[in-house]
This record gives structure tokens, sequence and C-alpha cells, in this order.
């Protein structure tokens, strides 16, 4: 299993992640993070940006699932119910066991799947475990307290490091 905190490629926000990006890099299963990479934890619903982006990565044969280490079931159950989408709860990310079972419920291998979201200790570090295709956006909201704020600053080398590698200023 790689130890690794560096993403694969950093994108400004999901929307920014395309059908055709994710087709060319082969991807047929999107995972995702929820809090902070979709929406901001304290956003109830889904917005209708969102749903679009889904709809069109469905419309090109990207399947979507939710991946979340969130405690709270009844948010992450009624957001993927309004959006449609299954979910992988309890993830335990970085653990890779979450993410592992996902792609066995989408019927999906580790060189179709990518994993999005917005922390490296968490799901990037599970994603690069995984060895799928690691994928980065900044957090929806921003980093709003002081812990976040220092999280955040933490990742700037290896968000740098994916930069360099991918010769991407994003």
């Amino acid at each position: 299993m790689p130890f690794s905190l560096v993403p694969d490629r950093l994108f400004q926000r999901y929307a920014d992640i395309t059908p055709e990006y994710l087709k060319g890099q082969g991807i047929t299963l999107l995972l995702s993070d929820l809090d902070f990479t979709l929406a901001p934890k304290s956003v109830r619903r889904p917005d209708q940006p969102l749903r679009d982006w889904i709809a069109e990565l469905s419309e090109n044969g990207i399947q979507f699932m939710i991946v979340s280490n969130n405690r709270s079931g009844t948010r992450v159950t009624e957001f993927c119910a309004d959006l449609g989408v299954p979910y992988q709860g309890h993830a335990g990310k970085p653990s890779p066991r979450g993410l592992e079972a996902a792609m066995a419920r989408a019927g999906a291998d580790r060189g179709h799947t990518a994993m999005l979201g917005d922390k490296l200790l968490t799901d990037v570090l599970a994603a690069n475990r995984a060895g799928v295709l690691a994928l980065m956006v900044e957090p929806v909201g921003g980093a709003v307290t002081a812990w976040q704020k220092v999280l955040h600053a933490m990742q700037e080398p290896f968000k740098g490091a994916c930069r360099r590698r991918t010769g991407k200023n994003q």
C-alpha cells in the first residue's frame, strides 16, 4: 500500500472536473467526499449546479458515489437521497476499506476509479492507499476555523509537489 499525501491532480472546485477529463483518464467510477468537497458541512441539501454536474457525469457513463467518514448518517443519507446517488458511510478514511467496498458495490476496479476530496490526510491518502486516481479540490466555503486554516496550510507543500509534477498551477 503506497503512503503518499500528494494528489495526482488539483482542481479549484468539483465542477472543474469534466467528464472528458475523467474519460481521458479511463475513469468509470468517481468516488467523492461530501463535506467541504461538494458542499459546506452546514448545507443540508444539494444545490442545482451539483445536481447538474452529477447528471452530466452519468450521461457520460461515469458512475458517482459518495464515500464519507461523516458520523451523522442522517445528513449523508438525506443529501444522497436528494441527489439520487449511493454512498458508502463510515468509510474510515484514510483506510482504503471504504473505497474498496464502494468499488465492489459499483463493480469497478482500481484502474477505472478516482477519489475526489479536499483533505490530504483522509481523502488523498485513502485514494493513494487504495491505488486509485487521487483528485483534490479546495474546500468549498474555504477554511473557516483556526484548526481548518492550520490543516490547509500544512497541505500546501504536498499540493505544491502535485503542481510541479503536473505542470499545473491551479
